[in-house]
């Protein structure tokens, strides 16, 4: 098994979240960072700070050397699809070849009716969303993450263009029920599912959350996991970076 972090970039300050990255980039176990692609903060009622992603994405790709580097997921109703190709191709630029492009449909109504963005309806969404990822991939050659648990669209979309599938769920069996529906998309496509990355979120939270995590990491392995990013508290230390890594070591 693999293993990333994942930053949540609300109610904290760049400084913080600089700093977490940072230590993650020395630590050979952590092979990916991630944050999220949000407007507004999604806890405390919508109300307080939250850093832009790819804005931040451009300076951690400076801050940081070795690790690679993406956002979990980039929402495609909130940029046209060519402008992010074009955002994309730069911060790997900046990054020396570093990032990891992850896409969704979008989901969040408040954060759109905010900035007066549309949000289609499921279906009219998911097809933009398919048009979207095949318009990027013909513009660039970045490997590409797609995220979200849709059986009938987002695996299916999966199935055809990405080279990593994340999916959120805070159970192992419903993993890796998804994960099976990837790959009866895959046989439908006549892709090698093995050539897709399946990577799965867990939270690293509460007094024993190192430990719980840890455990967490090794029922997703054995339901089939081949990536767990690991999603850090509000403001994380730097210094939980390193226990963190001793922890999941022995499955690696």
């Amino acid at each position: 098994m693999r293993f990333a972090i994942k930053t949540r970039p609300e109610h904290t300050t760049w400084a913080q979240i600089r700093d977490v990255w940072v230590a993650a980039d020395e630590v050979s176990l952590f092979e990916s960072a991630w944050n999220w692609d949000h407007f507004y903060p999604l806890t405390g009622d919508f109300a307080g700070p939250n850093l832009e992603a790819w804005t931040m994405l451009g300076a951690l790709a400076q801050a940081t050397s070795r690790i690679r580097l993406g956002c979990q997921v980039t929402g495609m109703v909130y940029r046209h699809p060519a402008v992010l190709a074009n955002m994309a191709a730069t911060v790997d630029i900046i990054s020396g070849g570093r990032l990891e492009l992850g896409l969704g449909a979008g989901w969040n109504q408040m954060e759109c009716d905010a900035y007066g963005i549309e949000l289609p309806p499921l279906r009219e969404r998911f097809d933009r969303f398919d048009e979207g990822v095949e318009a990027i991939i013909s513009l660039l050659s970045n490997t590409l993450t797609i995220g979200g648990r849709g059986r009938t669209r987002t695996l299916r979309t999966a199935a055809r263009w990405a080279q990593q599938w994340n999916a959120i769920t805070s159970d192992p069996q419903e993993w890796a029920s998804l994960k099976q529906t990837l790959v009866e998309h895959c046989a439908a496509v006549g892709r090698d599912p093995g050539e897709i990355t399946c990577s799965v979120n867990i939270r690293v939270e509460g007094p024993d959350g190192i430990s719980r995590a840890a455990g967490l990491a090794a029922a997703y392995r054995d339901a089939g996991a081949d990536l767990a990013i690991m999603n850090l508290p509000l403001a994380a230390d730097p210094e939980m970076v390193a226990p963190l890594a001793g922890a999941l070591a022995p499955l690696a």
